[in-house]
């Protein structure tokens, strides 16, 4: 008997690379490796790729050491590692739940205020929370009396794109901000003022949806900020676990910490060895771990079928977790980076292995 397919919604450049091997950022070699492992084989396709009437779908498959398309039943597993704006796409995802399919997932790019609002019905997430406003002008200004550092950020971007931070030095106000909203952007320029919000922050803020954040104390390296991804993935039994922890420290030109906007990857722990000796080691990850699942399983609460994320996260000086963000389709490449292949390898094998665990009838705890 064949082993029974796992699904992998990719979108159409990953698609289109997979019988060039050129498939980038993803990884895919290990999803079917996993599969060995698990005794499942993972087929890749997008939306555009299934018939409703027959439910079948035109995914390719790798055999004898090649990815050919097949047309087969759509798998009663899927996982959605594409993303997909328009309702859409939305809609029929919604009509494969409804005749059987699990899409885990299925949704993956939330609104930050969003998230930020799910996480503040919990008491024990709220003081790790930043104070938090749709970034209209008068919520600005408001933020403005009350901290004398602030972030901007696009509510629907990644990777750092379109963020601004505001900073009040000896009476002024300095705004740094990209020059435009390009992954590629490296232009930043610096407006200096007192009072009345530049224009170029006045129609960003009138033109896109953005939310405005205290500026949160983090913990530094040589003086940069750095927070951390943390990968967490539910496995093979169904609970949230924490897959990995890479620290991403912010380039001596700006605040940001993202690979993709310069910034570099350390580990934690020679972090806390080289800044922060004084610091119980063990204690602080564990801290780290705790919370990272805290918010896992608090958001899983309200976005059904959620079951792999990844979280930013920072520490204080004294090692307190603060939350930043969360991914929803988690870019794994930073364990690449970073060197650490074990981990890099895990963030792929335990989508299957969770895939396997609802194809043997398990239900996921809350």
């Amino acid at each position: 008997m064949s082993n029974p397919y796992v699904g992998i919604l990719v979108n159409d450049a990953l698609f289109a690379g997979i019988p060039l091997g050129n498939t980038k950022y993803e990884a895919i070699g290990f999803y079917g490796d996993a599969g060995k492992f698990y005794g499942v084989t993972p087929c890749y396709f997008r939306i555009q790729d299934v018939r409703m009437k027959t439910m079948k779908v035109h995914a390719y498959v790798q055999e004898d050491g090649r990815y050919k398309r097949k047309w087969s039943k759509l798998p009663k597993v899927v996982h959605n590692r594409a993303i997909y704006l328009d309702p859409e796409s939305a809609k029929t995802l919604g009509e494969w739940s409804k005749r059987g399919i699990q899409i885990f997932n299925q949704w993956n790019r939330y609104s930050k205020l969003r998230i930020h609002e799910l996480l503040m019905k919990n008491e024990a997430i709220r003081p790790h929370l930043p104070c938090t406003f749709p970034a209209t002008i008068p919520n600005v200004k408001a933020m403005m009396a009350s901290y004398d550092s602030l972030i901007i950020k696009p509510t629907n971007s990644s990777i750092g794109r379109g963020v601004m931070k505001l900073e009040r030095r000896s009476g002024k106000w300095n705004l740094q901000y990209p020059v435009n909203m390009k992954l590629s952007n490296r232009k930043w320029r610096t407006l200096i003022f007192r009072q009345r919000l530049p224009l170029i922050l006045r129609r960003r803020l009138r033109t896109g949806s953005y939310m405005v954040q205290q500026c949160l104390p983090l913990a530094t390296v040589a003086g940069r900020p750095f927070d951390m991804r943390i990968s967490v993935q539910r496995g093979a039994n169904g609970e949230w676990g924490v897959t990995g922890i890479v620290a991403k420290v912010a380039s001596s030109k700006q605040f940001l910490t993202n690979v993709a906007q310069g910034g570099r990857l350390m580990t934690l722990t020679d972090i806390l060895n080289t800044e922060y000796p004084h610091l119980n080691q063990d204690h602080v990850c564990r801290e780290i771990t705790d919370f990272s699942l805290l918010v896992a399983q608090q958001l899983s609460l309200d976005l059904p079928n959620l079951a792999d994320i990844g979280l930013d996260i920072a520490i204080t000086k004294d090692g307190y977790p603060l939350f930043i963000e969360c991914n929803s389709k988690d870019q794994r490449y930073s364990f690449r980076e970073a060197d650490m292949q074990a981990c890099w390898q895990s963030t792929y094998y335990n989508p299957i292995a969770y895939a396997k665990f609802i194809l043997d009838g398990g239900t996921p705890p809350n």
